[in-house]
């Protein structure tokens, strides 16, 4: 099958890159097993955009890839390294390139050079633990993931930007017209529908420079989906008048340049938006006698109808300079009211604040909660729930948000299940008010303190330590000959020459006391 050259209505499915997933890392180097948190944040993923490119006239490459993807961004590395960015991927579309959604809403209509619409937003890196630590979370143990880039289905359609657009039957000479005030070139022959596609013309007219586009032939019924002209009508939205090119020399029973000009109209009417233009009649192939004539006969009626009419010839280039000047005049006039200033006064008010972050709802079937926010569900699918600390970190973040507090407030508890999000990311868990996540994890939920808190070995040993210390003192009688032969192995926190230093010392400290009782006991006896 022959791809069409130009191609004005395209659906193209554009997929986004996926963030990069934080690094969880601890420095490490000689005599520093614990340098603190180092792992670097990932890249966010590239984005797909559109923008309006000059050189671009068509969609067809969409028509021939429809399928377009940005790259991921890289994951975060140790030594406070971040992933790369993805890479954006833009692509070029002409002027005039309407964007719309699958359902139908208009997103963008992007006129201009370099006019830009992001079609698919990259997804945002993961922060890496470095990142996430705090004064209260010094070593977090863990990291958030990257989100997944927008994956979504447009609809681009292409409406020419055009000055001037020419209307009128298949034949009726608008090609020609194109040809002979500009220096278009567009296929011309004695045969209906030769114009497949838009043409546009360059037309200079003293000092004014304009467009004028020509749209396949009209017939009756082309809004319906009759012929050619259901697919061009677009490309006369944007045009500051419309001239109807009437063939006064057509041999066709039934046909006439005043029920050409109505039938055009009431296509025109049918589409819709055409209402306000301004309209031009050009009674075309006056060269021909019988044309002329009829041109003669039904000027008079058209301007009665307050329609500016040019009786003109293609061939003969009568008549072309008169409208080439007039449609020259009501470009300029269109182009001054759009250049007009606004004086309108600009006044700024305070936005008004959004609604909550969130919602919470009971769900009818089970008793059951649902929880749903652009923050909750963007938490939920930045954690790895692998990681128990980094579901407590969730958990904490949800708790600061209020999530648990609006909970109690409606009435759950402890044990409902609470969904959060209702798409394919959507978690349910078990609702439980203020309870630590994750065995070791005996304070905030999510935090960390195992570098802030003591070891049970430690603790041990210190209350052993300051028992022998009060005993040394006078403090207690008991005898500590055999201090510090029973402690463990974990309870001794220090290093193997320290330990044998001290074992030595113990039994020093041993041996003097036995030498001491042994004195008192031969003084006694």
């Amino acid at each position: 099958m022959a791809i069409p050259s130009f191609v004005d209505r395209v659906t193209v499915q554009v997929a986004a890159g996926r963030g990069g997933n934080g690094c969880a890392s601890v420095h490490r180097e000689k005599f520093k097993p614990l340098g603190g948190p180092d792992g670097g944040n990932g890249g966010d993923g590239g984005s797909v955009i559109l923008r309006v490119d000059p050189d671009v006239t068509t969609l067809v490459d969409y028509h021939r890839s429809s399928h377009r993807t940005a790259t991921n961004g890289a994951q975060g590395k140790g030594d406070h390294q971040a992933g790369s960015n993805g890479g954006d991927v833009v692509l070029g579309v002409p002027e005039g390139t309407v964007i719309s959604a699958a359902n139908g809403e208009v997103l963008a209509d992007l006129v201009g050079p370099g006019a830009e619409f992001i079609a698919a937003q990259g997804g945002k890196g993961g922060l890496g633990n470095a990142a996430l630590a705090s004064s209260s979370r010094r070593a977090p143990g863990f990291a958030l993931l990257g989100e997944d880039g927008e994956e979504r289905t447009l609809v681009l359609e292409l409406k020419v930007v055009a000055d001037i657009g020419l209307v009128g039957f298949p034949s009726a000479g608008k090609s020609s017209l194109v040809a002979s005030i500009s220096r278009a070139r567009p296929k011309i022959a004695d045969y209906p529908f030769t114009t497949l596609i838009p043409n546009l013309g360059v037309v200079i007219a003293g000092d004014t420079t304009f467009t004028v586009a020509d749209v396949p032939g009209l017939i009756e019924g082309a809004s319906e989906g009759r012929g050619l002209g259901h697919d061009f009508l677009r490309h006369v939205e944007r045009c500051a008048a419309l001239v109807h090119v009437i063939d006064c020399a057509t041999y066709e029973p039934g046909r006439d340049p005043l029920s050409d000009l109505d039938t055009i109209e009431a296509e025109l009417k049918a589409h819709g938006g055409l209402e306000d233009r301004p309209r031009i009649v050009a009674l075309n192939k006056i060269d021909v006698p019988d044309a002329r004539e009829i041109a003669e006969m039904v000027q008079a009626e058209l301007e009665q109808r307050g329609l500016r009419v040019y009786p003109i010839s293609t061939a003969s280039h009568e008549g072309l300079e008169a409208l080439k000047y007039a449609m020259a005049d009501i470009v300029v006039r269109r182009r001054a009211e759009q250049e007009k200033p606004d004086t309108t006064r600009i006044v700024i008010r305070p936005q008004v604040q959004g609604g909550p972050e969130f919602k919470v709802k009971q769900l009818p079937e089970d008793g059951g909660w649902l929880v749903q926010g652009d923050k909750p569900e963007r938490w939920v699918r930045q954690t790895d729930f692998a990681n128990a600390e980094a579901t407590g970190y969730l958990a904490d973040r949800l708790n600061r948000l209020g999530v648990e507090e609006q909970l109690i407030k409606l009435g759950a508890q402890a044990g409902d299940a609470v969904m959060i999000g209702d798409g394919p990311n959507a978690i349910v868990f078990d609702f439980a008010p203020d309870v630590a996540a994750g065995a070791e994890i005996l304070a905030r939920r999510g935090e960390d303190h195992r570098l802030e808190e003591d070891r049970p070995a430690a603790q041990r040993r210190r209350t052993k330590d300051s028992e022998y210390h009060a005993y040394r003192s006078g403090e207690r009688a008991e005898d500590w000959a055999e201090h510090g032969q029973d402690w463990d192995a974990d309870e001794v926190d220090m290093s193997p020459a320290e330990a044998k230093r001290a074992a030595e010392a113990a039994a020093k400290l041993a041996r003097k006391e036995a030498r001491e009782r042994a004195a008192e006991n031969t003084e006694n006896g």
